[in-house]
C-alpha cells in the first residue's frame, strides 16, 4: 500500500485522460466507485415492471452490481467513463416504404468498438500501475452508465433519459472502466439545463417518456424492435410507423441537439500502440432502405443465413424472425398496397410470429384500400 500511495493519482489521472482521447473517445471522466446517485429511482423503475420482458435487468446479481460496483469488480475504487460521439439521423425521407433505423445502427456494432479500446485503455492503466485490477462495461453490463457519466463531469440526464452533453448533444455510446486504482474524480455535472423544456415527451408516439425522467422502457419503440421477443403490442403497432430498428425521436426534437457537431471523419489507422486510434468505420453489410427490399431479402434467408450475413452489426440481434416482425410492421403502416404480395409471402414463412404480423398487415393495408 505505501507504493501506491506513493503515486501522484492526479498526475496518473490526466496521463489516463490523455490516452482515452488519443484512443479516440469523444469524452473522458472520473466519477467515485459509490452507490449511484439515482439508485432508488432504479429500484422503483424495476418496481414498477418498466423494464419489460428485460428480466435479466432485475436479477439479484445484476441488481446488486448495479447498485455497488465492488461488486462488479472487488476492491474496485474508481469509474472511468468514456463516450463516442455517432452521427445524428439523415433529414426526414418522405418514402413510406424507406426503412427507418437508430442513427447508431450505421456503423459497426459499437459493442465491438468500445470493447477495443476499453482492452487498449485497461493495458495503458495496468502499465501504469502493474498491480491495478480493471473491468470494461459497454451497455450489456450491470452498470448505471448514466449516472455515473453525470457525476463523471459528461453532462446531465435530460428528461428523455438520455445523457446530454452541452457541447456535443445526446448522440453519445457510453462505456465504462472499472478500476481498483484510486483516481480524483471530476466534478459532478450538477445543472438540469433542460429548463422548462419538454418537447421530448409528447413527442414519443407511444408515451413512453410517461414524465420528465420516467421511461417506460416496454413502451419504447428501442426496446419493442430490438429487445422484445414476442408479438409486438397490437395497439402500439400503428405507432411504430416505418421505425423498423430502434428510435431516434427524443433525440431529434431535443434543442440541444440542433447545432450539435458530426463525429470527425475516422481515419483507418492500424493498431501500432495501446493508444492507437481506432476508426469508427461505417460497418459493412448495410441493409436495403426499402422494407420491402429488406423484407424480400430475409425472407430468402434461413436463420443461419441471416446470422452470416448481418453478424457484427446492430441488426444482428433481434434476429431474422425479429426484423421480419419489425418489418412487415412497417409495411402495415406504409399504406402502400404494393407491399401486398411480399406481405402475403410473409405470411406462410416458417416463423409463427412472422404470420401473425404480417396478417396484422395485410388487414391494415387492405382496410386503407379504397
Amino acid at each position: 500500500m505505501s507504493e501506491r500511495r506513493s503515486v501522484d493519482t492526479t498526475g496518473l489521472r490526466e496521463r489516463i485522460r490523455a490516452c482515452a482521447r488519443t484512443l479516440g473517445f469523444t469524452q473522458v471522466g472520473f466519477a467515485p466507485a459509490e452507490r449511484p446517485t439515482h439508485a432508488d429511482e432504479y429500484l422503483e423503475w424495476l418496481g414498477r415492471g418498466w423494464h419489460g420482458e428485460m428480466g435479466y435487468m432485475a436479477r439479484d446479481d445484476s441488481v446488486r452490481r448495479r447498485l455497488s460496483p465492488a461488486a462488479a469488480l472487488p476492491g474496485c475504487r474508481s469509474i472511468i467513463v468514456v463516450s463516442l460521439r455517432y452521427a445524428g439521423p439523415p433529414k426526414p425521407d418522405p418514402d413510406p416504404l424507406r426503412a427507418t433505423v437508430a442513427s447508431y445502427a450505421a456503423g459497426p456494432d459499437y459493442h465491438g468498438v468500445f470493447e477495443e479500446r476499453l482492452a487498449d485503455l485497461a493495458d495503458f492503466v495496468g502499465q501504469q500501475v502493474p498491480d491495478a485490477g480493471t473491468k470494461p462495461y459497454v451497455d450489456y453490463g450491470p452498470v448505471l452508465e448514466r449516472d455515473h457519466a453525470q457525476r463523471a463531469g459528461l453532462g446531465w440526464i435530460g428528461k428523455n433519459t438520455m445523457l446530454i452533453d452541452p457541447k456535443a448533444g445526446s448522440y453519445l455510446l457510453l462505456g465504462e472502466l472499472l478500476t481498483t486504482v484510486p483516481l480524483p474524480p471530476d466534478p459532478p455535472f450538477t445543472a438540469d439545463r433542460c429548463g422548462t423544456c419538454e418537447a421530448c415527451i409528447p413527442a414519443c408516439p407511444t408515451g413512453a417518456i410517461r414524465a420528465p425522467r420516467m421511461l417506460d422502457a416496454s413502451l419504447c419503440i428501442s426496446y419493442l424492435t430490438i429487445e422484445l421477443r414476442g408479438p409486438i403490442p397490437e395497439r402500439l403497432r400503428p405507432l411504430i410507423g416505418n421505425r423498423v430498428f430502434g428510435c431516434d425521436i427524443c433525440q431529434e426534437v431535443c434543442p440541444w441537439n440542433r447545432n450539435a457537431p458530426q463525429p470527425d471523419t475516422p481515419q483507418p489507422n492500424a493498431r501500432e500502440t495501446p493508444c492507437s486510434p481506432l476508426g469508427f468505420r461505417p460497418g459493412q453489410p448495410v441493409p436495403p432502405e426499402s422494407m420491402l427490399r429488406w423484407a424480400e431479402e430475409l425472407l430468402s434467408l434461413d436463420d443461419e443465413g441471416y446470422r452470416d450475413r448481418y453478424r457484427g452489426t446492430a441488426f444482428y440481434r433481434p434476429g431474422r424472425e425479429g426484423m421480419l416482425r419489425n418489418l412487415c410492421v412497417g409495411l402495415g403502416n406504409s399504406g402502400c398496397p404494393e407491399a401486398l404480395t411480399l406481405l402475403h409471402e410473409a405470411a406462410a414463412d416458417a416463423s409463427e410470429l412472422v404470420q401473425e404480423h404480417a396478417l396484422w398487415a395485410i388487414a391494415r393495408l387492405e382496410a386503407a384500400t379504397p
